[in-house]
């Protein structure tokens, strides 16, 4: 399937769509263009890489937050609110700002990015709109006592418990996942999209037979105050 856009009556750019849609037993009901593409699983990833804190006791100890947890899995806005959350996250965990290795980037809010750059507001690596995630990595290696040094490499513990995990979800074998590095300088995997549909239709569905404890179901409750940025890396 091609979707084309147009800038007035001329055809400006024209891009390869590909849909899986998958029910809870790992069906397909429909699909466009080719439902097994392989692709890097990038934002989308974001809340089974942080299934472990709650499978794993992470998010008990530390006194997690439903907000907390939403942060984590979404790619925030660099909003201040959110970037406060961050530091209080960062505070409950004992880590700081300086074990952040995701890096600065500017805000994907274009408003919130012209009122920093008009103020002069020096970005750091709190806002970016993986600070969340990477600070929930930084829990599960405080929670382990795993090193905090790199954990973004595919090697680290971390890395290694979030592969495990999104392995279980989507059915596809670690060994056979393809591993990338992601903008925010952690691994991300390559898998076929209708692996990724089947994950996100098990974490919605409760009465499935899907193994999962009652603390992992924290991960599928939306929250209102943040976005998640679904996304993969274009053809």
């Amino acid at each position: 399937m091609q979707v084309e856009l147009r800038r007035g009556s001329v055809i400006e750019s024209r891009h390869t769509v590909h849909v899986a849609v998958v029910d809870a037993d790992g069906r397909l009901v429909a699909h466009a263009g080719d439902p097994h593409y392989v692709t890097f699983w990038r934002s989308a990833a974001k809340p089974f890489q942080a299934m472990p804190l709650v499978l794993d006791g992470a998010a008990e100890r530390f006194g997690l937050t439903t907000e907390d947890l939403a942060l984590i899995c979404a790619s925030h806005s660099s909003e201040a609110g959110q970037v406060a959350k961050v530091r209080e996250l960062l505070q409950k965990i004992g880590c700081a700002e300086r074990d952040l290795l995701c890096g600065p980037h500017r805000p994907l809010s274009e408003p919130v990015a012209k009122d920093y750059e008009t103020r002069g507001v020096r970005l750091t690596a709190v806002y970016s709109n993986c600070s969340g995630k990477h600070a929930g990595m930084l829990a599960l290696a405080k929670h382990h006592g795993w090193p905090t040094e790199f954990y973004t490499r595919l090697e680290h513990p971390v890395q290694q418990r979030c592969l495990a995990e999104v392995s279980r979800w989507t059915e596809v074998p670690a060994a056979q996942m393809g591993v990338g590095v992601d903008g925010c300088g952690v691994a991300c995997f390559a898998l076929p999209l209708r692996n990724m549909a089947w994950a996100y239709a098990k974490l919605g569905m409760r009465d499935t037979g899907y193994e999962m404890r009652e603390d992992a179901s924290r991960i599928s409750i939306p929250h209102p105050g943040f976005s998640m940025r679904c996304c993969t890396t274009p053809s």
